[in-house]
């Protein structure tokens, strides 16, 4: 009997019985599918989220009082530190001696925005900057113009608006020129900011850009006047020195002992697209090991299905025995089977893993992360193939040499 026979045989007795069959072959399905649809989605997560901090500025770096992501631990430590003032962040940037694109912002979630009797969703980023921050961040504008010196200083209520805002606000017109209103205080909108898409499920379109000058005076409160600092080395290669100057300088400006630790935090876009790497190889180990735990359940399924096919195959056995057929042949057939059957779960575990974690990709792409693109986990379709290859011959040996084994005599008699 050749292999294509045995592949055919294994696929009529799924078909006899079905009921049986479809159990084993879904145990099978689950843990494959689990490691496909996990290795999918923290794939391409995890690639649409390097090209897009990429785009924030490969050799820029952000200096702030908390964490910009943190994952356990108690935020009470990062809350006791005292705020990064615009007077430290103006400080820091006469001192510092390797680059001069250094930038200083602030913001506050959850603003209404309105004009005329248009208004916003009170989800809006309001975001206070100087006159640097479009050179240092990667940030532009489609139309109008951006701040200068003179507007920060003065305070000037002029605003640059997001997409999202222009299109809630003024669906029918012309943005430029036009008022608008922040929490009682009146704007012109002098620019429009491109468009982004979202970023780690957030739009960079929903958001209103006004001088730091006017951010600090209105929309700060008391207890949370802390400043972000973000710094733009003058080339990668520079990036390292840049970033131990500016530690070194706002240790001393924050008057840290050298025994103490820093009570800011300095984040590049490496350090932040390595914790996200992170979180997505912890989200996978764990569905991983959950789809190999599902995958040993599935071969005891199959050891088992398969030791009920040799007890129904017995006169058969006996009949093959009868006419020459040798053990190795015997063996290879139910191997052939049971390796059979755990691809044809395993092939409905990978079907369905990537349709999910590209149907999944493709809602997160039109919802929030225009940019994202689905990335192929061929990586975990192989070693679900080789997975299940393996399961197949380990559990089906045994039910395979007992098929061997039997008496020629005794299998005939069998009833």
């Amino acid at each position: 009997m050749n292999i294509l026979e045995s592949i055919l045989i294994s696929v009529d007795a799924v078909r006899a019985h079905k009921l049986r069959s479809g159990l084993t072959l879904l145990s099978v399905g689950i843990g494959v599918f689990a490691i496909i649809a996990s290795s999918g989605i923290t794939g391409t997560l995890s690639k649409t989220l390097s090209t897009q901090l990429a785009d924030l500025g490969e050799h820029s770096f952000l200096i702030q009082r908390t964490p910009s992501m943190q994952f356990g631990g108690s935020w009470r430590k990062y809350m006791r530190r005292k705020n990064i003032t615009p007077d430290i962040a103006n400080e820091l940037r006469n001192r510092m001696t390797t680059t001069n694109l250094i930038t200083v912002s602030n913001t506050a979630p959850g603003y209404i925005i309105k004009a005329g009797l248009e208004s916003t969703n009170p989800d809006v980023s309001l975001i206070g900057i100087d006159e640097l921050y479009f050179d240092v961040n990667a940030a532009a504008i489609s139309a109008g113009r951006i701040f200068n010196e003179q507007d920060v200083v003065l305070g000037s209520r002029i605003a640059i608006v997001g997409v999202d805002i222009v299109n809630a606000l003024f669906p029918g017109g012309q943005p430029l020129g036009r008022r608008i209103t922040i929490k009682n205080q009146e704007f012109t909108v002098v620019g429009i900011l491109e468009k982004k898409g979202g970023i780690l499920g957030q739009s960079q379109d929903n958001r209103v850009l006004i001088p730091l000058s006017v951010f600090v005076t209105y929309y700060t409160w008391r207890w949370d006047t802390s400043v972000d600092i973000s710094v733009k080395a003058i080339s990668r290669d520079a990036l390292e020195s840049s970033v131990d100057e500016a530690i070194g300088y706002m240790r001393t400006l924050r008057g840290l002992k050298p025994w103490e630790e820093n009570d800011f935090e300095l984040d590049t876009n490496d350090a932040l697209t390595s914790q996200f790497s992170n979180l997505g190889y912890a989200i996978a180990a764990v569905a991983w090991i959950s789809g190999l735990g599902a995958l040993l359940a599935a071969g005891i399924g199959i050891m088992n299905m398969m030791l009920v096919t040799v007890k129904e195959r017995t006169r058969e056995i006996g009949v093959r025995k009868a006419l020459g057929a040798r053990k190795r042949w015997i063996v290879r057939q139910f191997l052939i089977e049971s390796i059979t059957i755990c691809q044809l779960g395993g092939l409905t575990g990978v079907i369905g893993g990537l349709a999910v974690s590209y149907f999944a990709a493709m809602i997160v792409r039109s919802e929030s992360m225009p940019a994202m693109t689905f990335t192929w986990p061929w990586e975990a379709v192989v070693f679900s193939v080789v997975a299940c290859t393996a399961i197949g011959i380990g559990f089906g040996l045994y039910p395979a040499w007992r098929a061997a084994q039997l008496d020629p005599i005794e299998a005939l008699r069998y009833e």
